[in-house]
């Protein structure tokens, strides 16, 4: 069983940058994918970034590259998504998910419904 409980999100305007950390807790394997979801309102979830391994390898979604970066802290038991350059349409709430016992070849093609453990949310708006 996976914990995990995100924060950070909040309001800012076009152009700003924002921090979301995903705090895990539960045991993991070197197989462990983590990733980041949003889903605006009236939207379907999408994926935004993940990383596999402890940062093995990363994945970036067309609308988050050169501006999303995702980090993981083992120290800490943390994931982040460093946000820059944000833009009104990155308004959304944004979910932490993960998944264990995944491959390295695999783990970019993982739908939302795939990931078993997620946690609550956190939002953010971004106003033009």
């Amino acid at each position: 069983q996976v914990h995990l409980v995100e924060s950070g999100g909040g309001s800012v305007q076009a152009g700003g940058s924002l921090r979301l950390s995903c705090a895990f807790s539960g045991y993991i394997s070197s197989r462990i994918c983590m990733a980041w979801f949003r889903q605006a309102p009236g939207k379907e979830r999408a994926g935004v970034a993940s990383i596999y391994s402890f940062g093995l390898s990363r994945y970036y979604a067309a609308s988050a590259k050169g501006r999303f970066t995702i980090s993981q802290d083992n120290a800490t038991n943390t994931v982040s998504l460093q946000m820059n350059t944000l833009k009104p349409e990155d308004t959304a709430m944004y979910h932490c998910a993960a998944h264990d016992g995944v491959t390295l070849s695999t783990y970019t093609n993982l739908a939302g419904d795939e990931f078993p453990y997620w946690g609550p949310g956190t939002q953010v708006i971004v106003s033009s």
